[in-house]
C-alpha cells in the first residue's frame, strides 16, 4: 500500500474555494483524478484553467454542483459515470451560508439559523446519502466530511474580543453535528465496503487582522494558524488504501489549538 491515488476519481465539493482548490491539486499531484464540483460555474472553470496550466495534467474536470439538490447531485453522477465510469470517493468541503450568516448569536434570527444549518449540513447529508446509494452498487465508497475543531471544542470566544469577527452559532451546531453524521454513516454502512471519515481543521490563514493572530497564535503549539497545504496529507491519507482499515474517525488538525 501507497499514498498513491492512480486513477481514483475524486469529488471535492466546494472545490473552487480556499480549501477546495488545494485539495483538487493534491489529488491530481498523486495521479488522480480532481473533480471541481462547484455552484460557482465561473469560479470552478477558473481554477480548473489555472491548475490545469500549473499542474500540466489532463487529469481534472469541472462539474456545476449544488449539494441541496437531488436533481443536481444526480446529473453530476450521471455526467462522471459517463465519463469516467466509476466514482471512488467524494470530499464534503462545501461552505454554502445565506447572505446573513456569521451574526452574532443574539444578532441571529430564528429563519437564519435553520436556513443555514440546512444548506451546509442538510446539503452535506443529502450528498453523502446519493453518494452513498451508488457506493452500494459499486461495491465500494469513501467520504470525507470536512468539519472543525469547533465540532469538537466549545469555541474560544476570547480570540475574537477586539476583531470585527465572531464564532458563528450556526457553524459550531453544524460542525458537531457533522462530526456524529460521519459516526453514523460509518457505522450505518457497516458491511458495505463504504469508508467514512472526517477531518477537523483549525484555524485557515485567511486576510485575518493581526489582533486576531496574534491571540490564536497564542495557544497553538508550533506554526499557529495553519495554510491550506497544511490539510493535504491528512487528505492524502485518508483518500490513498493505506489508510483502509480507518473508519468512523475524525482526525484533527490544528498545531495543538484544541488541547
Amino acid at each position: 500500500m501507497n499514498y498513491n491515488l492512480k486513477d481514483k476519481v475524486v469529488i471535492i465539493t466546494g472545490g473552487a474555494g480556499l480549501l477546495g482548490k488545494e485539495f483538487v491539486r493534491v489529488v491530481t499531484e498523486n495521479d488522480g483524478y480532481g473533480i471541481i464540483a462547484d455552484i460557482n460555474e465561473n469560479a470552478g472553470r477558473n481554477i480548473l484553467k489555472v491548475l490545469k496550466t500549473e499542474l500540466k495534467s489532463k487529469k481534472l474536470d469541472f462539474v456545476k454542483l449544488d449539494i441541496t439538490s437531488k436533481n443536481s447531485i444526480n446529473k453530476m453522477l450521471k455526467y462522471l459515470l459517463a465519463k469516467y465510469g466509476k466514482i471512488d470517493a467524494l470530499v464534503n468541503n462545501a461552505y454554502p451560508r445565506n447572505k446573513n450568516y456569521g451574526r452574532r448569536f443574539e444578532e441571529v434570527t430564528y429563519k437564519d439559523f435553520c436556513e443555514n444549518v440546512n444548506l451546509h449540513l442538510g446539503g452535506y447529508f443529502l450528498i453523502s446519502q446519493q453518494l452513498a446509494l451508488f457506493f452500494k452498487k459499486q461495491g465500494y465508497g469513501n467520504i470525507i466530511n470536512i468539519a472543525s475543531i469547533y465540532g469538537v471544542i466549545p469555541p474560544r470566544f476570547e480570540v475574537y474580543q477586539g476583531t470585527k469577527m465572531t464564532m458563528a452559532v450556526e457553524y459550531a451546531v453544524i460542525k458537531s453535528a457533522l462530526i456524529h453524521l460521519t459516526k453514523y454513516m460509518a457505522k450505518y454502512f457497516k458491511g458495505y465496503n463504504i469508508r467514512v471519515n472526517s477531518i477537523s481543521p483549525g484555524g485557515i490563514l485567511n486576510n485575518q487582522s493581526e489582533k486576531f493572530l496574534k491571540k490564536y497564535n497564542s495557544l497553538c503549539l508550533s506554526k499557529g494558524i495553519l495554510g491550506t497545504q497544511d490539510l493535504k496529507g491528512t487528505l492524502l491519507y485518508l483518500l490513498s488504501d493505506i489508510s483502509k482499515y480507518v473508519n468512523g474517525q475524525n482526525i484533527i488538525v490544528d498545531d495543538g489549538f484544541s488541547l
